[in-house]
């Protein structure tokens, strides 16, 4: 371990702890897609879904840190972060550091959100308490799902249809909007569809950490989809939510009355294809590494042609 150079604090914290390369995307995707509907339906505003983008990210990035400081805790000679445990031993990062910035994260998506809040009505307050809860208890609390290998429906339901269906919403309720009828007669079917894909290609950016990381997982306990059914499995797996992802516009286009522009997605299959070939050929760590932020832009490239198609739709 002493043989690790400590890296800056910079560095640390943007390349090591924040991940913007992959939580910028998976936070936009969503609000992009949601602008396209409102715009289509003639109900897009700017800042609730502006506001509805920050306190997503915001609440990504908790989760983030969330996930470094619980395996910091649990493992402290972690071999997958050696820098990280570098830095933690040469004072460069800390233990109280880190929840200090979680602390600050889920408190800036709360500020956000009481503005959304008082934009929109009470479905923002359930919507945000249920995804900091999500992103919170992915790797914390007694049972956390990354660690048993369940965190794929969640990142599926709350990355993909949930943030979808939010950010739509805030847009288009009125701020006296009933919590259970109300929320029921703003959202359209539409915007649980469209989360579809977008919760498939954002499951695949965590389907690759888990084979990148299963090595080590298994050495920590965890007990991922790739550890418990093996590589194999995740890769098929990959396979299927892609595909999931490339047929949901023809769905589209065929069973929701949108016009042929809803096809536009279908242009990012060459890097689909070209980012599924790179999963299934590659296994080391080190090549893998770079795969996950390949796979976010290919989820914001799919996200923006998909906002594109259904406005224009």
């Amino acid at each position: 371990m002493d043989q690790v150079s400590a890296p800056s604090r910079r560095d640390m914290w943007v390349h090591m702890l924040l991940y913007p390369g992959h939580t910028l995307p998976t936070a936009a995707a969503p609000a992009l897609v949601a602008v396209g509907l409102a715009v289509h339906d003639h109900v897009f505003s700017a800042l609730p879904v502006l506001l509805a983008f920050v306190a997503g990210w915001l609440i990504q990035l908790g989760g983030v840190l969330t996930d470094s400081y619980e395996n910091l805790t649990r493992h402290p000679d972690d071999r997958e972060h050696p820098q990280l445990v570098h830095a933690l031993r040469a004072g460069a990062l800390t233990l109280a550091g880190l929840k200090t910035a979680i602390l600050a994260c889920y408190l800036t998506a709360l500020a956000a959100g009481a503005w959304l809040l008082a934009l929109a009505g009470t479905p923002v307050l359930v919507i945000g308490l249920l995804s900091i809860g999500a992103s919170w208890i992915y790797s914390a609390g007694p049972f956390p799902f990354g660690e048993r290998g369940i965190a794929d429906p969640l990142f599926f339901v709350f990355f993909g249809i949930v943030s979808v269906v939010g950010c739509y919403y805030v847009q288009a309720a009125p701020a006296h909007v009933d919590l259970l009828r109300g929320f029921a007669d703003v959202v359209p079917f539409a915007a649980v569809a469209l989360g579809i894909p977008i919760g498939a290609l954002t499951t695949n950016i965590l389907i690759i950490d888990d084979i990148r990381d299963r090595h080590f997982d298994v050495m920590k306990g965890k007990r991922t989809v790739a550890v418990r059914f093996g590589p194999a499995w995740s890769r098929i797996e990959y396979a299927a939510l892609l595909a999931l992802a490339y047929i949901a516009p023809l769905a589209f286009w065929l069973g929701l009355g949108f016009g042929a522009w809803i096809l536009l997605p279908l242009a990012t299959l060459p890097l689909a294809l070209a980012t599924a070939r790179a999963v299934f050929a590659l296994d080391r760590f080190e090549d893998l590494v770079p795969m996950t932020p390949k796979a976010a832009r290919l989820l914001l490239a799919y996200a923006l042609m998909l906002a594109l198609g259904v406005a224009n739709a």
